[in-house]
């Protein structure tokens, strides 16, 4: 008789909230009514507020239920939980669900489907399918597919993938490397933890085919020292691939050679800036190096090197499968593709919207999100991270893509939204912002260093009412010097929060005697 197929998320998100536990629960369960159940320990779907979310395998899909506690396992065995049957917590259908239903995943297609560690399972759902694709086509079709496509750098920049892959394979004959920025240190981020930790295979393919393009021999994942599980399992997965011939000499019988080694990082925020991050690897400290020279052309060890974010990787597989027509029809005007959306601070439904760019901040708060999650109104919203804009209620309805939220002064940054309702206080979220680069500074430029301290204070006076209209000169004039003076985005950036409270939400700014030194806690 074949087993029934129960899945348990693994991923850090649901083991947070008891999925370890529950996968324990239901296998005692099992051995005590005597069933024969196969527990799959898969990645998260992404619907964090229904973490753990089981799954169980019917002949016509997989039925959901969820959120499950390990106090509910008894309840749901003794429902029928292995023949799908309903319950308070049944979800019906999985793909029915209408937060899936709506997305278009490409880049997330296998996250929370199979099992991140089996090798079978990722060639069976179309793994490999890329690399094999770019093994048959010359580096110069390779780069022209990416290209074609038009994906962008999903760490945050945008820059044309193609384009910077085209730098590298033209720089004169030698050693290059392939570097994967996985130092997702963005507050509010969390897709690239979720990719490597659900389909580890996926980004190891996107890698393979980078270095097929420009003729790399060696590549390095770069993860922070906060994602432990994900390292336990992208260690597991460059493992298993070494040992099914899908990295080393050889790769897939061909002339491809090519070798993965990871890299923890030691807590620095400033790490996830492409340079520093170099110099982190090389074992130096990490600080920013100034530019030119492009990493492009002189990077890790001096040698031209790829930097990708896992996002961007981990995309260019289904390019190469699919083709870049196919992806590139997704998007708006010069945003193609999809881009992975991460709901997060005060709303009702968190987790990863994966769609084509264009849809509106509206609808990813309020139709995906569903709102705050205190049932209060949403006041701001901040997108890109901890140096994003702030945007008001009134400006929801611009469109998700660089180019709109660019003639907003906003940035898309990394996808990241997070949503704070009527009870924030801007004047202290734009403190936060300065508060968040003195202490993140690496140093090595002084309108970083320096600029973020003296906002700190000047944003205090401001608060405290002294000589208010002086110092929202001398902010203003800070800010100036900061975004046209600094080295990287760290220092560059800062002014994008501070300004849009300002412009946004000016009267947080005029009350005197507002506490100051303390951040909404749904930051």
């Amino acid at each position: 008789m074949t087993p029934t197929t129960v899945y348990v998320p693994r991923d850090a998100a649901a083991c947070s909230v008891g999925a370890d536990v529950v996968a324990i629960r239901i296998a005692d369960a099992a051995r005590a009514s005597g069933a024969d159940v196969r527990i799959v320990r898969n990645g998260s779907r992404g619907l964090l507020w229904l973490e753990p979310l089981v799954e169980v395998a019917t002949e016509s899909g997989r039925v959901g239920y969820g959120p499950v506690t390990p106090d509910d396992v008894p309840d749901l065995f003794a429902a029928g939980l292995l023949d799908a049957a309903p319950h308070a917590l049944a979800l019906g259908p999985t793909e029915q669900i209408p937060w899936l239903a709506r997305q278009d995943r490409i880049t997330f297609a296998r996250v929370g489907v199979t099992d991140p560690l089996s090798a079978d399972e990722y060639e069976a759902t179309d793994g490999l399918a890329g690399i094999r694709r770019a093994l048959e086509l010359s580096p110069t079709d390779i780069i022209a597919a990416v290209i074609d496509s038009g994906l962008r750098g999903r760490g945050g920049a945008g820059f044309p993938t193609g384009i910077k892959w085209t730098t590298v394979a033209e720089t004169p004959v030698g050693e290059r490397f392939v570097c994967c920025n996985a130092d997702e240190g963005d507050s509010g981020t969390y897709a690239d933890r979720m990719l490597m930790e659900g389909d580890p295979f996926l980004l190891i393919e996107g890698m393979l085919i980078a270095a097929r393009a420009v003729g790399a021999r060696d590549g390095f994942v770069y993860l922070r020292s906060e994602y432990p599980d994900a390292f336990d399992v992208m260690e597991a997965a460059i493992g298993i691939a070494y040992e099914r011939g899908w990295l080393g000499s050889s790769v897939l019988g061909s002339d491809l050679s090519f070798d993965i080694h990871l890299r923890v990082g030691a807590g620095s925020y400033v790490c996830g800036e492409e340079t520093a991050m170099l110099e982190s690897i090389e074992g130096k400290r990490g600080v920013v190096r100034a530019k030119p020279p492009l990493p492009a052309i002189e990077g890790l060890f001096g040698r031209p090197t790829i930097v990708n974010n896992v996002l961007t990787l981990a995309t260019v597989p289904a390019i190469l499968a699919g083709g870049a027509d196919a992806y590139g029809r997704l998007g708006a005007g010069r945003s193609r593709g999809t881009q992975v959306f991460q709901l997060g601070g005060n709303v009702a439904r968190g987790g990863i919207v994966e769609t084509a760019f264009g849809i509106t901040l509206d609808e990813l708060v309020h139709d995906f999100g569903g709102g705050t999650r205190s049932g209060r109104p949403v006041r701001a919203v901040q997108v890109g991270g901890p140096l994003g804009a702030y945007l008001p209620a009134s400006g929801l309805d611009v469109p998700m893509d660089y180019e709109s939220l660019a003639a907003e002064d906003a940035l898309l940054g990394p996808g990241g939204v997070v949503v704070f309702d009527d009870t924030v206080d801007l004047a202290r979220q734009a403190r936060f912002a300065m508060e968040f680069c003195a202490e993140e500074s690496c140093g090595k430029c002084t309108p970083c260093r320096v600029g973020a301290v003296r906002g700190v204070e000047v944003i205090d006076r401001i608060i405290a009412d002294e000589d208010r209209d002086a110092n929202l000169v001398l902010l203003e004039d800070l800010c100036e010097v900061m975004a046209d003076g600094s080295l990287c985005a760290m220092g560059g950036l800062t002014p994008l929060p501070v300004r849009s409270a300002l412009r946004h939400f000016p009267d947080d700014f005029a009350r005197p005697g507002t506490t100051v030194g303390r951040v909404q806690e749904d930051r």
